[in-house]
């Protein structure tokens, strides 16, 4: 297959090789291993592989794209950018978008490299062509440039070279391409500083984020909603939240909040503004920052009680967020009777919701009832066993009539409650006295795909792994429960047949 591999690009390095002969290529070179490529290749034949791409005949192009991807996955970093920097250049600019994200995507390669990267920081004007490419059609093709832009961003010359050069005008120019293609640059912006404060740095000094901010404090609610999904993710960091701080973004967003009861147009952008609180009380302290902005709070009660579908979605999510954790549990368990008619609110809303608003409500109780077994303190296990009661008039039966329905989601939804309270003494009493309920625990036959066989694993995993199970459940059930763990979640018992004479 090898001497094939060299024969075939003997005949292309001489443009010789017809579409089928590049067809054949293609298929031989990904059963060549990429050692024994790299022993004969030689820039000669991938210099004739990138003309042939200058044809105007997509399956050829296609064909040879291929070809180089395999090839030059084979080649060193530093090889790649000293022969074939022109190529590479070259490709930026091809119209077909399949060659520019190979050019592209090697180019990210190249500045992974410590002995390659100043190579591709000393070509000014092939950086500044992918930047260009973050203003193309194709978000595939802008995508790949803003991983390759972040990369080169990941060391101190690299920001030197973005954001202390004329390359900043640049990425400043193709903002003004439009609106897309600016959040594009946002993307990029925050992605970079999301690195380390060094990088957030770099990008504060370039006036771009306080760009970002000023959009999402001004007066279009389209252009809020968007922001707002970028600012939450740079404060996912701990320099990041820091700087929001510093620079009065989380007064101003709770303030947005605030005013939000007067504005019409408030559906847009809350949403996205009480996430951002949400993500920030997992990430910070749940109990500082309800206290610090009640109005997040507030709001998140308010848009559970709400009758608007979308807004009880967003509420659900960032309750279930919000007590992931112990101390965003007994936050919430100090609003007292509130949240207990809330949760009642949600197991309704569980049972008769559309499918995607009940999916969320299932994996939002999961999220507040579980308890690791270092937490399980009486008074803890007093508060989930009482907001499990709150859920429902009969909870365990609610969730076994969902986990008992012909749909794989909503049946793999409620084996998570399950789950998630598996390790309780209380459920375990709970599950114990329901009539049938082990047996269904370890009756295989009712989870009819791979993704209700694992979900039914966990629940056992997480019975057989507790303290208490052997006592709760008893001898019988519980070695019942440990042969099922040993057997794996696919495990198909044999049955014997028995041939009969003149049998049809």
């Amino acid at each position: 297959m090898a001497e094939a591999v060299w024969e075939l690009l003997e005949r292309a390095a001489r443009r010789a090789a017809p579409l089928e002969e590049l067809r054949a290529l293609r298929l031989a070179v990904q059963a060549v291993s990429p050692a024994a490529l790299r022993a004969r290749l030689s820039a000669d034949h991938l210099t004739a592989l990138f003309d042939l791409l200058g044809v105007n005949d997509r399956e050829q192009v296609a064909a040879c794209v291929s070809i180089l991807e395999r090839l030059l996955q084979a080649l060193d970093p530093v090889y790649v950018v000293q022969n074939l920097r022109e190529e590479l250049q070259k490709g930026l600019f091809h119209p077909d978008d399949s060659v520019k994200i190979l050019s592209i995507a090697q180019v990210g390669r190249i500045v992974e490299n410590s002995d390659a990267v100043t190579e591709i920081l000393n070509s000014p004007q092939l950086l500044r062509q992918i930047i260009n490419c973050i203003g193309g059609e194709r978000i595939a093709v802008a995508k790949e440039a803003i991983k390759s832009l972040s990369r080169i961003a990941q060391t101190q010359d690299g920001l030197e070279a973005l954001f202390v050069s004329s390359l900043l005008s640049d990425l400043k120019n193709v903002m003004a391409t439009n609106d897309v293609v600016r959040y594009r640059v946002y993307e990029l912006i925050v992605e970079i500083s999301s690195v380390s404060a060094e990088s957030l740095n770099y990008c504060a000094n370039s006036g771009l984020i306080s760009e970002l901010i000023g959009e999402l404090t001004g007066d279009d609610v389209l252009v809020r909603a968007t922001c707002i999904e970028m600012v939450t993710s740079l404060a996912h960091t701990p320099h990041g939240r820091q700087y929001l701080a510093q620079q009065g973004v989380i007064d101003k967003i709770s303030n947005i909040i605030v005013g939000a009861e007067s504005d019409p147009f408030s559906g847009f952008y809350l949403p996205g503004f009480v996430k951002f609180f949400g993500n920030l009380a997992v990430v910070d302290s749940p109990q500082q920052i309800c206290e610090r902005y009640p109005v997040f709070i507030e709001k998140v009660f308010e848009m559970a009680e709400s009758h608007d579908p979308t807004m009880i979605g967003v509420a659900v999510d960032t309750l279930g967020i919000l007590g992931s954790n112990v101390e965003g549990k007994q936050v919430l368990q100090k609003t007292r009777s509130r949240f207990q008619s809330l949760l009642n609110k949600i197991g309704h809303q569980a049972k008769n919701a559309p499918t995607e608003l009940r999916l969320r409500c299932l994996d939002a109780i999961s999220s507040l009832l579980y308890l690791p077994p270092e937490q399980q303190t009486e008074d803890l296990l007093r508060m989930t066993e009482s907001w499990f009661t709150s859920l429902s008039s009969q909870p365990l039966e609610l969730f076994r009539s969902i986990s008992t329905q012909p749909f794989p989601d909503l049946h793999c939804g409620a084996l998570r409650v399950f789950t998630a309270i598996a390790n309780q003494p209380w459920a375990q009493k709970l599950m114990l006295d329901s009539p049938g309920f082990v047996e269904y625990i370890v009756d295989r036959s009712v989870e009819p795909d791979k993704a209700s066989k694992d979900a039914k694993y966990e629940l056992v995993k997480a019975l057989v792994n507790s303290k208490t199970i052997a006592e709760i459940f008893g001898n019988q059930y519980y070695l019942r429960l440990r042969a099922y763990l040993h057997e794996g979640p696919y495990y198909v018992k044999a049955v014997a047949t028995t041939a009969v004479e003149g049998a049809e």
